[in-house]
């Protein structure tokens, strides 16, 4: 099958150019144009990628202690037949696990030392149907909150900051004291620490304490547990189950999903990935413009041949094709040369990275700083695809002035001094 005279042309100007001074300097800026649209693709997937992975690990390490949805009476009390909730709320097909909690704000002391604390009354059996939390929890703490016992496991940085470990005791403050005639008294309970969790979450792990079900409704002198903690199949779907568990369970609830509960922080991630995104399409969109050099270049040094194309019959539509085809070319292999680049390093970060410090003799995130040690990537097609298109287009509107202009040249005025 013959190919139109116009792609052939655009092909053979693309990678020729080497035979003069002049052909090979065109030459040379077309190739850096190649390369720069290159590295800047291959850049916006390896730094996308990077904050992907990231927020990933971010979001899994807070998902091993949030639940996906939480379930509330609307005021505030202990939910009545709860059975029935769980049950209306395990024929969602999403669900796959539900477990009553209690959750209050306290004090917890020792000695002097006073913290304020987010405590959770959990049934021990059924957490593991909802969180991580045994996964990162010492081995057998889960199972030392036993009722009547008053244990307690509090987050790793939260003991830290107590002085406290195994065996210790520390002080439950209950809001809401208790009311006598030498006025309000505070509720005081005594816990022994049965162990500690390690999220990786600094909010988590320095205000979250974990008692038994029945140990927070003594304390807190409530009737029964206040919510129900869901997980879903699919943790992206959570808001749409959240607003279809809304029309269906029955009897009025509040119902919050993990994206609710976290949302500015997942808001500055995502304003902060967009504006990474911006800033990143700026170095494609330098070097796709830089087509608009090599071409004018390329139209000045071809002139008689356009002259001669134009005497022979060629259109100012086909000349035009001609120079398009040239510009899109460069755009095309570069683009994917970046987009082979960038996957290439995205999928192979956990060994480049590693090599890297190896060579340099340093730890890009030391352990002992940062959540994690290692640099996660985590490339999705939602965020590769956008960056192809966008490179392409811009190779593309980058090739229109000049050849548009290579289409107005006078076949008379280019041949009057060859």
């Amino acid at each position: 099958m013959a190919l139109p005279y116009e792609l052939q042309l655009g092909w053979r100007y693309t990678r020729a150019g080497r035979a003069t001074r002049r052909n090979g300097f065109i030459s040379f800026i077309s190739g850096v144009s190649m390369a720069g649209i290159a590295l800047g693709v291959a850049a916006l997937i390896i730094v996308l990628s990077v904050m992907n992975g990231f927020q990933k690990e971010v979001r899994d390490r807070m998902l091993g202690v949030v639940s996906h949805i939480e379930i509330f009476s609307r005021d505030g009390q202990a939910l009545q037949d709860l059975q029935p909730i769980m049950d209306a709320a395990r024929k969602n097909p999403e669900v796959i696990g539900a477990a009553p909690f209690i959750a209050s704000q306290a004090l917890i002391a020792r000695g002097e030392d006073m913290k304020g604390a987010l405590v959770r009354g959990i049934e021990p059996k059924l957490e593991p149907e909802v969180t991580d939390f045994s996964s990162t929890a010492q081995k057998g703490a889960l199972d030392r909150l036993v009722p009547g016992q008053f244990g307690i496991v509090l987050g790793a940085e939260l003991a830290r900051q107590l002085y406290v470990r195994d065996g210790d005791q520390v002080t439950l403050i209950a809001p809401g004291g208790q009311v006598t005639p030498a006025g309000v008294v505070p509720r005081l309970k005594q816990f022994t620490v049965v162990g500690t969790f390690d999220s990786g979450h600094y909010e988590y792990d320095s205000a979250l304490a974990m008692i038994h079900e029945q140990d927070a409704a003594k304390v807190f002198r409530l009737e029964g547990p206040t919510g129900i903690r869901l997980k879903l199949k699919d943790l992206n779907q959570a808001r749409e189950v959240a607003d279809e568990l809304a029309k269906t369970l029955p009897g009025q609830f509040l119902i919050r999903d993990w994206t609710r509960q976290n949302k500015t922080w997942f808001s500055a991630v995502q304003v902060e990935k967009r504006m990474m995104f911006i800033i990143l399409t700026l170095i494609v969109a330098v070097a796709a413009f830089n087509l608009v050099s090599t071409l004018v270049m390329t139209v000045t040094d071809k002139r008689a041949d356009i002259a001669i194309l134009r005497t022979l019959g060629a259109s100012p539509k086909s000349i035009m094709g001609i120079f398009v085809v040239q510009g899109a070319m460069v755009g095309v292999i570069g683009t994917f040369a970046g987009l082979g680049l960038g996957l290439l390093v995205a999928y192979n970060i956990d060994v480049i990275v590693p090599a890297i410090e190896r060579l340099l003799h340093t730890h890009f995130l030391p352990q002992d700083i940062y959540l994690i040690s290692r640099m996660p990537s985590d490339p999705q097609r939602s965020d590769i695809m956008p960056i192809a298109i966008i490179s392409l287009v811009l190779a593309f509107v980058a090739t229109l002035y000049p050849s548009w202009r290579a289409s107005r040249v006078n076949p008379a005025e280019a041949l009057r001094y060859e």
